[in-house]
């Protein structure tokens, strides 16, 4: 029954965390007239405030004197900060800018990016269903790039850059918490430094337009961090393949916002570019819902044959042990002992 519960909030929680991230695009005009830099700066300042009193309360302290200590991570964490700056930055003036459906592309394709970015920087090996989505995903992009007269510029730099983003975070591999505290950690001074510079040009729109716009400036550091916490409570308790499917909830959540809420066009290539991108994200999920199944069942095979060894085991030893002149009954019961393993497990564990 816990594990049940545990499951059941899991999913809950990760309903909530791509929820939010989805519905983001409703936030971002209420900053106005704050342009999009100053929010970004906004977002890095009052996240690391937020993050930190996180990490506070729950006292998780411990990981700062291991990262100080390995020059590589803390150099791989700039680069995370620097690209998240990128990816953050653009999807903020996407959305102010009007571009609410281009920029749900971007996180449409970003797992077809990750994909291609595992066969080019990981070495990593695609199945012939990850190549179809692939090739399906870049015939999108050729479609639309003809039906806007160029490439969709925004859709493939959100998409890259936190596709890059995810690369790092997978070789620095510290939590989510701790991993966002350090970035906005490397984030804080030159946002605080271009918040400051702002105030002494006098454009600076925190404090200057009433203090509920004050606040919700401020705000930008919880709607950074409670998310994460969300995701980050589902990763704990649910499959990979579960957090998987749900990653498509915000960019539809994004998608859905641009058209009905935003009113923003959607012409025929539009719609034939995305049904692709919609296509080889089927084709994608078809097949990581299909090696997941194989992979369990091939851990139960073994498991179940590994199981039927031992109990074979057990029933030999006794009766080779009480025929004093039997010696050819342990021999005997060993090759019954062999005969599950190899037989049962090497055709199943080679699929």
């Amino acid at each position: 029954m816990k594990t049940e519960n545990e499951g059941r909030a899991g999913l809950l929680y990760g309903i909530g965390a791509y929820a939010m991230w989805g519905l983001v695009p409703l936030f971002w005009p209420l900053l106005k007239p704050a342009g999009a830099i100053e929010i970004l700066a906004h977002r890095m300042v009052w996240s690391l405030a937020f993050v930190g009193l996180a990490l506070l309360v729950l006292r998780r302290w411990s990981w700062m004197r291991e990262l100080a200590r390995s020059p590589r991570k803390l150099g791989l964490i700039t680069l995370a900060a620097a690209v998240i700056t990128v990816n953050w930055g653009l999807y903020i003036w996407s959305v102010n800018a009007g571009h609410v459906v281009e920029a749900s592309l971007g996180y449409f394709i970003n797992p077809l990016v990750t994909i291609a970015l595992g066969v080019l920087v990981l070495q990593e090996r695609l199945r012939p269903a990850q190549w179809a989505a692939v090739g399906i995903g870049f015939a999108a992009v050729l479609v639309l790039a003809i039906g806007y007269g160029q490439p969709p510029w925004i859709s493939l730099v959100l998409a890259f850059s936190f596709a890059l983003y995810g690369l790092v975070k997978k070789k620095v591999n510290i939590g989510g918490l701790e991993s966002l505290a350090a970035e906005t950690a490397v984030q804080f001074l030159p946002a605080l430094a271009y918040l400051v510079w702002l105030g002494g040009q006098g454009t600076l729109a925190f404090g200057s337009h009433g203090a509920g716009h004050t606040a919700l400036l401020a705000a930008t550091g919880l709607v950074t961090a409670i998310p994460l916490v969300c995701f980050g409570a589902a990763a704990i308790r649910v499959p990979l393949s579960t957090l998987g499917l749900l990653q498509y909830l915000a960019p539809t959540f994004q998608f859905l916002l641009g058209i009905f809420y935003f009113h923003e066009a959607m012409p025929p290539e539009r719609w034939a570019g995305f049904s692709l991108v919609w296509l080889a994200l089927t084709i994608l999920t078809w097949d990581a819902l299909r090696t997941n199944r194989r992979s369990r069942a091939a851990i139960a095979t073994a498991a179940g044959a590994a199981e039927a060894a031992a109990g074979a085991a057990e029933a030999a030893g006794p009766a080779g042990a009480a025929e004093p002149g039997g010696a050819a009954e342990p021999g005997g019961a060993a090759e019954t002992v062999g005969a599950p393993g190899p037989a049962g497990t090497a055709p199943t564990t080679g699929r």
